[in-house]
């Protein structure tokens, strides 16, 4: 079955962003599918005809040859290839895990530092499988992020509720937040403002290199907050990708999952593969210590949503159960969890 070229265009952003390409390629796709879905389509295809379609905004030359291929009833090449190339998962091992999997609690969209639109996020997990999406865009104080003051985010709130509303209960956009987790321990936005959520996760970004005492202090503070649901990407380490090697924020790991354990905060396994949080040898001691997990792909752009392979395989290999991966819950299960008052 032929492709619009819009649908086209917007699978060969997903491939590229599921690949790990880099963003200057992705962002010409997705900006090419914006054009075509601004633009009347028998223009498109006079263009097409007439050869002008690089005259669009944002429309070069390898766009051009989706979109004209697309029309003319033909599977695009460039997005033949890039299939052919990423067939299966993107990790073997966990596909029991992640078949159980009903969505994902840690995810970005372009209201913070992700690459999309929240509408664009919400239409990928949905063509995922997903029953429910967690948007967790960032708190204040992480102004790198453009993170989200309380009238931002009331903004946002009202806007994930109109999604519901067309969706209509074949999927649920949940309202969460990844908020930072400041020098005290605090949370980065009000209580009042937590409360209208229904997931949080509370991640460390600032301060990496604390010394390990006042960061176990920091962590178990923000773990004993009642507000807190999930513990984010918890010794901040990068192993690879653009942004370079980053080491592990040093505490007192027992103490923290311990008290993520206490307080029935679930540990993230981050699947993000430059991430790979926690260490192997950290989820194990988290499993020892009877806690609860989040398999999380922390997506900062549609493709990503697909890293769920990645964190899956890890928790499979070492013996994570799905009964204790609070996103293998279904819906009532995962909100009366995360908001027990």
């Amino acid at each position: 079955m032929a492709l619009e070229p819009f649908d086209a265009l917007r699978r060969i952003a997903f491939l590229l962003e599921r690949s790990r390409a880099g963003t200057y390629r992705v962002k010409a796709f997705r900006g090419a599918a914006q054009t075509v879905a601004d633009t009347e389509p028998d223009e498109l295809r006079s263009r097409a005809e007439a050869g002008t379609l690089g005259d669009l905004p944002g429309v070069g030359k390898a766009t051009a040859a989706v979109i004209e291929q697309a029309l003319a009833g033909e599977h695009p090449a460039y997005l033949q290839s890039l299939e052919e190339k990423s067939r299966g998962p993107l990790a073997t091992g966990g596909e029991e895990l992640r078949a159980a999997l009903r969505g994902d609690l840690h995810s970005h969209s372009d209201w913070s530092d992700g690459g999309s639109p929240i509408e664009e996020m919400v239409m990928t997990a949905i063509e995922l499988g997903h029953d429910y999406q967690v948007l967790t865009d960032h708190s204040p104080r992480l102004k790198v992020a453009n993170g989200l003051d309380s009238a931002r985010l009331t903004r946002q709130l009202g806007v994930i509720d109109a999604i519901n509303k067309h969706l209509e209960g074949s999927f649920t956009l949940l309202k969460g937040i990844e908020v930072d987790v400041l020098d005290d321990g605090s949370l980065d936005q009000t209580d009042d403002m937590l409360a209208r959520l229904d997931v949080r996760v509370a991640s460390v970004h600032s301060k990496l290199k604390m010394a390990k005492a006042a960061m176990t202090r920091r962590m178990v503070a923000a773990v004993q907050n009642p507000r807190t649901n999930v513990l984010g990407h918890c010794t901040g380490q990068l192993v690879d990708g653009e942004r370079g090697i980053r080491g592990r924020s040093d505490f007192d790991a027992g103490a923290v999952f311990a008290a993520c354990a206490e307080h029935d905060v679930a540990v993230e396994i981050n699947s993000r593969p430059e991430r790979r949080d926690p260490p192997d040898e950290l989820i194990s001691l988290a499993l020892e210590q009877g806690c609860l997990f989040s398999i999380d792909t922390d997506a900062h752009a549609p493709g990503q949503l697909d890293f769920l392979d990645y964190g899956c395989a890890r928790a499979q290999q070492l013996g994570v159960p799905a009964e204790r991966v609070v996103n293998t819950w279904e819906r009532d299960r995962l909100l009366a969890w995360a908001n027990p008052g």
